[in-house]
């Protein structure tokens, strides 16, 4: 799919925007209180998906193998830590469990940890095979998802549309590059992979979760589009787009909302008081503030990269929620890498006291925004360069070796 020029793309923030980009964080908001914009409608996909179409495509796959070839950084590095990481490992035995019971915080934890780790085993052991062609690494990621498709029924407890959400976004992951790279996935096992899909994942991520934290929808929106692609469900696919048009704007903050926040979409939650609540107590608002700036940078990292995670699989489908999300992402990771790197926190944000640890969520949409586009992130540019290379974490894989100056 052809890309959007740097030009045009500037053109588009309307000048004054991209120079608010690089204003002090403290900046206030304008004064102007637009109505709140609506949500345009989920487009259609009506033309065949893709594949392999989650998260990485065969041009990302073709560049990385090329970068490696040639030694070059960072992405040397970044595959030396994914080699020398224990999802990586090569006698790594599956640990499945026919019911998967989470609660709050992963308490009880019966298999919670196993299926996430099993999950981001095999999308390690399905990206080394995709770029490698080492016969091994495909074997060892069939058989982690053999055995968890023929041995899980369901999840349940408090956690269980987050545990989905957290794993469902590894398996697809792994389940596309193994069934779309040459690996020789036998058909009954994909059918079956696929069944586990429809019947443990699908149900808990369907209906998402209005009430929670906004983390929670934006990582089950990011899976259900990809178990969409995976299974070639149109109908799914559309849904996460709505989600994820729905959401967004109710996670992230932008003057042009008005004087408060967006309410969270089918949750009544509304009305200062309830939403103030809702964003942890912070009663002032400026651009690029998240819903769980004031929980701490942890979650909100999730949040962002979620969100960043699902536009980048719809790219690869040619629906372009990058575009849409912009103005939002843009301004939420600057403010957020912002005091990530170090810099003081005012007195109007979080009473003036913030809980840091970003984490490795901001490759994504740093490729995009930056490399891709153009666009100035100088504190996001900042934070990458001290973090990096970024490794694994909880949904979250790999992504200085697969996006990195990604095409």
């Amino acid at each position: 799919m052809g890309r959007r020029t740097t030009t045009a793309v500037t053109a588009s923030l309307a000048g004054a925007a991209l120079i608010a980009l690089l204003l002090p964080l403290t900046t206030a908001p304008a004064g102007a209180t637009p109505a709140r914009p609506t949500a345009p409608a989920a487009a259609t996909t009506a033309k065949p998906f893709q594949h392999p179409g989650v998260l990485v495509g065969d041009r990302q796959l073709a560049f990385v193998r090329s970068r490696l070839a040639a030694g070059a950084e960072p992405w040397r590095s970044a595959y030396a830590q994914l080699r020398a990481s224990r999802y990586a490992a090569l006698d790594w035995r599956p640990t499945p469990r026919a019911t998967v019971e989470c609660g709050s915080g992963s308490h009880p934890n019966h298999g919670c940890s196993d299926e996430r780790d099993d999950s981001m085993a095999a999308y390690t052991d399905a990206l080394q095979w995709a770029l490698t062609h080492d016969r091994r690494y495909a074997d060892k990621a069939i058989e982690i998802m053999d055995a968890w498709s023929a041995t899980i029924k369901g999840h349940t407890n408090s956690n269980a549309p987050l545990q989905t959400g957290w794993s469902g976004n590894n398996w697809a992951r792994a389940g596309e590059l193994i069934r779309h790279t040459g690996a020789g996935w036998p058909a009954a096992s994909v059918e079956r992979f696929a069944t586990m899909l429809r019947t443990a994942y699908l149900p808990e991520l369907v209906p998402g979760s209005p009430r929670k934290n906004g983390n929670w929808e934006l990582i089950e929106t990011d899976a259900l589009m990809g178990i969409a692609v995976f299974l070639d469900d149109h109908k799914t696919f559309d849904r996460a787009a709505t989600m994820w048009r729905q959401r967004l704007p109710a996670y992230v903050y932008l003057t042009s909302d008005g004087a408060l926040p967006v309410p969270p979409p089918r949750a009544g939650i509304s009305g200062k008081a309830a939403l103030v609540k809702y964003w942890q107590g912070q009663s002032t608002f400026r651009n690029g503030l998240a819903q769980e700036t004031c929980r701490d940078l942890g979650h909100t990292g999730w949040g962002l990269e979620a969100a960043a995670q699902t536009a980048e699989t719809a790219r690869l489908q040619g629906l372009d929620l990058w575009a849409e999300g912009r103005d939002r992402l843009v301004r939420a990771l600057e403010f957020h890498a912002g005091y990530a790197n170090g810099a003081r926190v005012p007195d109007w944000l979080c009473n003036g006291t913030l809980k840091t640890g970003l984490g490795p969520t901001v490759q994504l949409a740093y490729n995009e925004y930056h490399v891709r586009e153009g666009l100035p992130m100088p504190r996001t540019q900042m934070y990458v360069a001290a973090h990096s290379p970024f490794g694994a974490n909880y949904f979250i894989g790999w992504e200085t070796l697969t996006h990195t100056n990604a095409p």
